[in-house]
């Protein structure tokens, strides 16, 4: 997948909560998407919509898996 197809992140509370508890800042969540991730189709979520997942690192030097 290109990440120039990629049409955005979508923030809602649920998202929010994840994030909070993992002790992870969106900017850090979104800080994955420019440094090269590995990405890869999301098997799991089966929805109207293509759903991927991406491991990589943020900003600082931790590995994030993105779902």
């Amino acid at each position: 997948m290109a990440i120039r197809s990629a049409a955005g992140f979508s923030w809602d509370a649920g998202n929010l909560a994840k994030c909070q508890k993992h002790g992870l800042a969106i900017a850090e969540v979104e800080a994955v998407f420019h440094h090269r991730p590995m990405i890869a189709p999301d098997q799991a979520q089966l929805q109207d919509e293509q759903r991927f997942i991406a491991i990589g690192s943020g900003s600082g030097s931790r590995s994030i898996f993105v779902v």
